[in-house]
């Protein structure tokens, strides 16, 4: 919902700020979602034309010499019929941006003259569309000044993201009844129309929707004779366009306008372009409407349709036909204004794709008893705006509003928002809103307005107490814990999900969302595929069937990522599978699968990733170590875990292993896959996975709580060396590691082998063992002779250890 900062101030009489402004639209819940305050408009400024002479070398150009009001006059090339000597207009100078033409003006050398800026048109500002000629405007019109601040383009344009359960403030006039109520100002009175009535309105309508009433409650009609329809005043154009409507004459933008300003969408039919009276009627299959947005659109019974006796006229509530439509020939209109279903707006504008300010407040419910009183405010402004002679208002089938009543007990504000409420400013808040408000004390009886269509019990209005009186004086305070198991808000089972989960995504591997249905065979495959896992109606053909493992779906994950040419692959889920059709046969695995060479220790800076080309392919060591993980994050006592060789049929037989605690208890399974399961799933690879069953570990025992010391990190920067030693080629690649590690147990925290290395360049009998060195800072910042003091103890270390030199 767009509206303009002075379109506002018609309805809300305030000394507020635009950031004021703002500020309270979004603490009462109208969330203010973007502004602008047309700052691009600023640079320009009012001038005059002092010479205007013909150019030497282009028949149709002229070189204006202007005066901007600061300074020497300004040489200007022009090209505008009407540009002439003592023309006022908008000048922009070089450096400006022009938002009509996209451009930011430098200066230019048009035909051998040289040109220091532009006098704009109306098109070129944006104003509207014209662009015949430059602005022209009176003669006192004060030079030098800004141009924005004399036509009103200056205007700031606020957009407030509107929830779907506020109609009301659709309109710029519901906006401002809740910044009143929230005391920004007080919300201005417009006297109800007045003009004279002369006869009636020939044009009759009926509704023929049988016992479908709802679908148009109510219908008014009126005929103003002798209309002169043109272009809207500047102002309404310079609001629409400012909100981003095209303005297109003065009888359709009357409409669009009152549909922002009030909420009340409306409908303008030339009167000689209808054929007879007015039905509002069902569709019948297969009719068409060619509509105003230029579409032709095929109807069937679903949508509810104004009809004359020639054929559909307007497609009820959502857009009229470009056969009875104004323009600048019309002399007899006829202004409708109805109500519509909502429900039935909704499914008519989705099927035929129709998306326009009249459904967006038709489809939330606009205001009932604001039928008639919209339909008079219309007329007034075509008299105001065109002339004429108004007809008598026809209204049919609309019976009244009856207004709803809720018992309000004023205890429950505090109750449900926690906050300090009096009664009494409870009540003045509802009675500023428009509720009616009987009762005292602290029982009371609320009479919802009729355009409130949200509101439906007491709850509701806590909640209009609540915005108005200010949600930032909520106490933020925690919840209390109920019922919390162990003395934890989340249970064991939620525990280790999260601990399982931050478990794997520490070891590289990335986390995947994969369906819970897969295809029967596949089901087969991993020991499910029970008639009680079938889907009764599946998405699809190929998601027959509950998952009996997280497995299938992570394993076509991998290859798909493989197909796309990520063939190193590591993803792991944790979720539910299904071995039955009982909560209880539902179980929360773990589970994950490393493709190609994506073993934790298979990318990075790894001697053995130079080996053949590439890094080791995965195997059932990285799968063991990955249960492993889990089983240990999730606080499994590993010194009773027992490792048994072989697996579920789906892994290698022997390249698997099965997890158990004590003789009965199955934690889970890990391994290589079998090639024939691979085969299956039409998967390829080195491919290694592992589930770990997290609701088959017992609770853990309660032990004597102690305090765990907090985390230490140092704030210095840790630094990487690297060396490399010539050792006999029997020495272990791990006593390099230890020796070096031992150099400085409190500054090294981790030695890595990075490269190894033969040759007959290091003698016979001999390698050389490079290793990176992470040297971490604790309590300073270590100096040049700090790292040279390290570095000859490490290498003294590893001398003296493995009898290695460094390599030159």
């Amino acid at each position: 919902m767009k509206f303009t900062l002075s379109w506002l101030k018609d309805h809300l009489e305030t000394d507020a700020s635009l950031e004021e402004i703002c500020a309270r639209l979004t603490m009462i819940g109208l969330e203010v979602e973007d502004v602008d305050d047309k700052a691009a408009f600023k640079p320009f400024v009012i001038a005059r034309v002092i010479s205007a002479e013909q150019h030497p070398n282009a028949d149709k150009l002229r070189v204006l010499m202007v005066d901007t009001g600061s300074g020497e006059p300004v040489q200007v090339v022009c090209g505008a019929p009407n540009a002439r000597k003592g023309l006022v207009g908008a000048f922009a100078a070089p450096g400006t941006y022009v938002p009509g033409i996209g451009v930011t003006l430098s200066v230019g050398n048009i035909r051998g003259v040289e040109s220091r800026g532009m006098m704009c048109s109306e098109k070129e500002l944006e104003i509207s569309d014209d662009h015949t000629g430059i602005i022209d405007l009176p003669e006192d019109a004060p030079l030098g000044t800004s141009y924005a601040d004399y036509a009103g383009l200056d205007d700031p344009v606020i957009e407030i993201n509107l929830t779907p359960n506020r109609p009301d403030c659709t309109s710029v006039h519901g906006i401002a009844r809740d910044l009143a109520a929230s005391g920004l100002g007080t919300l201005k009175t417009r006297p109800a129309p007045s003009f004279a009535v002369e006869g009636e309105t020939p044009v009759k309508v009926r509704l023929d929707l049988g016992e479908d009433r709802h679908l148009c409650p109510g219908f008014a009609l009126r005929l103003v004779r002798g209309v002169k329809n043109g272009p809207s005043p500047a102002w309404m154009r310079q609001r629409l366009s400012a909100i981003g409507l095209r303005p297109i004459n003065a009888l359709v933008d009357i409409t669009n306008y009152l549909t922002f300003d009030q909420g009340r969408p409306l409908h303008v039919f030339d009167a000689a372009k209808v054929a007879g009276n007015l039905t509002v009627r069902r569709a019948r299959e297969g009719e068409k409407v060619l509509a105003l947005d230029t579409r032709e659109y095929t109807l069937w019974p679903a949508n509810v349709v104004i009809a004359d006796e020639e054929g559909v006229e307007s497609i009820g509530g959502i857009m009229g036909g470009e056969h009875s439509g104004c323009d600048e020939n019309t002399t007899d209109v006829l202004i409708e204004s109805a109500l519509w279903d909502p429900m039935n707006i909704a499914k008519t504008g989705r099927t035929l794709g129709i998306i326009t300010d009249a459904r967006y407040r038709f489809e939330r419910g606009v205001d009932p008893e604001y039928m008639a009183p919209g339909l008079e405010r219309a007329t007034e402004l075509v008299l105001e705006l065109c002339g004429g002679t108004a007809a008598k208002m026809d209204v049919v089938g609309y019976d009244g509003h009856e207004p709803r009543s809720v018992d309000f007990p004023v205890s429950e504000v505090r109750r449900l928002t926690g906050l300090e409420v009096s009664s009494e400013e409870s009540v003045s808040i509802l009675r500023k809103l428009g509720f009616g408000v009987e009762g005292s004390g602290e029982r009371l009886t609320v009479t919802v307005p009729s355009w409130r269509p949200d509101i439906d019990g007491k709850a509701d209005l806590v909640e209009e107490v609540m915005r108005i009186h200010g949600v930032d004086n909520i106490v933020a305070a925690p919840l209390a814990s109920h019922n919390a198991v162990n003395g934890k808000i989340l249970t064991t089972l939620q525990i280790r999900t999260r601990q399982a989960r931050r478990a794997l995504a520490t070891r590289g591997m990335l986390e995947a969302v994969t369906w819970s249905f897969i295809p029967e065979g596949h089901a087969k495959l991993f020991g499910g595929g029970q008639p009680e896992l079938k889907l009764a109606n599946p998405i699809a053909a190929d998601m027959s069937d509950m998952r009996p493992s997280l497995l299938p779906g992570l394993l076509a994950a991998a290859q798909r990522n493989a197909d796309k040419g990520y063939g190193d692959v590591a993803i792991f889920e944790v979720s539910g599978t299904y071995e039955g059709d009982t909560p209880e046969a539902q179980r929360r695995v773990a589970g994950g699968v490393r493709r190609g060479t994506a073993s934790l220790n298979g990318t990075g800076r790894l001697w053995s990733n130079a080996v053949k080309g590439g890094g080791k392919p995965v195997d059932v060591f990285d799968a063991k170590a990955d249960a492993i993980a889990v089983l240990e994050a999730c606080g499994v006592p590993m010194a009773n875990v027992q490792f048994e060789a072989g697996g579920p049929a789906w892994y290698h037989p022997g390249r698997s292993g099965t997890i158990k605690l004590g003789p009965k208890i199955v934690l889970g399974a890990f391994g290589e896959f079998h090639p024939k399961t691979l085969d299956a799933l039409d998967v390829s690879g080195p491919l290694s996975g592992f589930e770990i069953y997290i609701d088959a570990m017992p609770e853990p025992k309660k032990k004597a709580t102690r305090t765990k010391p907090a985390l230490e990190l140092s704030p210095f920067q840790a630094v990487k060396r690297d060396f490399a030693f010539v050792v006999d080629k029997g020495v272990e690649a791990a006593a390099i590691v230890r020796a070096a590690s031992g150099a400085d147990r409190k500054l090294i925290t981790a030695v890595n082998v990075f490269d190894v290395f033969e040759g007959a360049s290091l003698g016979e009998g001999r390698k050389s063992v490079a290793i990176e060195v992470t040297i971490q800072p604790v309590e300073r910042t270590l100096t040049d002779e700090d790292f040279e003091a390290l570095t000859a103890r490490i290498v003294a270390n590893v001398a003296k250890s493995t009898g290695g030199v460094l390599r030159a």
